[in-house]
């Protein structure tokens, strides 16, 4: 993927991409805690298993603590961090500082995200910004890193190093269906994409050979996302409530009848993931184990992918 231009001092994560190795990231959620060593407790599970750690930014619309504090916080501690960018909460001056702000302790990885609606969150009433979409925070990230600018056209003394990435959501492609809106980010600064869960390695394979068919992969990287799960009832919440996750009936089928749901629902995250590297144009996963990081190490070592297998060859 040479459009992806090299950066200097690159992360591990754009380093194991631009070598073709198979990328693992995984989510955290900052606790809504000012005690570091509640988000350190979070990401521990982790250590040595990920290229990097995504940190959560309001998910849910619901304040935890901030997800800049709390990158900063893992960077310190011998964590590399993909620090996710909301447009709902910040205006664009809030925003360009806090892009600084993550380029003066380090941080890389950006993940630029709408922001989930404040009426899902705990706090119905917030009022959500969205000064920028995520286009317009795109087109800004990359103006300062590229032209060393802000958009008023003031110069930045010290550059933030960005690696820009976004969100996206697989779908069954209908047959003249074009990735319009994914090119358009692509062409404003996009570089990577973290995807919803998707369950159906049928719809994966068919949604990435599309992309792959409009020339998507040879400029994205994409990072499809799974996770274990915990039981049949879980499955059915995720389907329900989590926007864009596939989730077919024969994996809710398949966990009602295991004597084990849990460990089930791990074997299966354990079998897609091994699934999707033989996707053409799949660069890695993102895992999303939330409430259960400590099957993070399991998942890695059974599917030899990540840092420690790596190591271990």
């Amino acid at each position: 993927m040479n459009t992806i231009r090299p950066l200097p001092g690159e992360s591990a994560l754009v380093r194991n991409l631009l070598a073709g190795e198979f990328a693992v990231t995984a989510e955290v959620v900052p606790p809504l805690s000012c005690d570091p060593d509640e988000l350190l407790a979070k990401a521990e599970p982790a250590r040595g298993y990920v290229d990097s750690i995504n940190v959560t930014d309001g998910a849910g619309a619901r304040p935890h603590l901030a997800s800049l504090a709390a990158a900063a916080i893992l960077v310190q501690n011998g964590y590399e961090t993909v620090l996710q960018f909301t447009c709902r909460d910040r205006n664009r001056l809030a925003l360009q500082s806090d892009l600084l702000g993550a380029g003066a302790f380090g941080i890389q990885n950006i993940l630029i995200l709408g922001g989930d609606d404040p009426k899902a969150g705990d706090q119905p009433d917030a009022k959500p910004v969205f000064d920028l979409d995520t286009l317009g925070l795109l087109a800004t990230a990359r103006k300062m890193r590229d032209e060393n600018r802000l958009p008023s056209d003031r110069e930045i003394g010290a550059t933030p190093n960005l690696f820009l990435g976004i969100a996206d959501t697989p779908i069954e492609p209908a047959r003249n269906w074009k990735p319009d809106r994914l090119l358009e980010k692509i062409q404003t600064g996009a570089q990577f994409a973290q995807m919803q869960f998707c369950f159906d390695i049928g719809v994966l394979t068919r949604y990435v050979a599309r992309l792959r068919d409009h020339g998507v992969t040879d400029r994205l990287f994409l990072l499809p996302g799974m996770g274990p799960i915990r039981s049949a009832k879980s499955a059915r919440w995720m389907r329900d409530n989590l926007w864009g996750v596939i989730m077919p009936d024969e994996i809710i089928s398949r966990l009602e009848a295991a004597k084990d749901e849990s460990a089930e629902g791990r074997s299966i995250c354990i079998e897609m993931i091994e699934q999707m590297r033989e996707i053409d144009g799949v660069s890695g996963v993102h895992i999303m184990a939330i409430g259960q990081q400590e099957a993070i190490a399991e998942i890695v070592t059974e599917t030899k992918i990540g840092p420690s297998q790596r190591q271990a060859d």
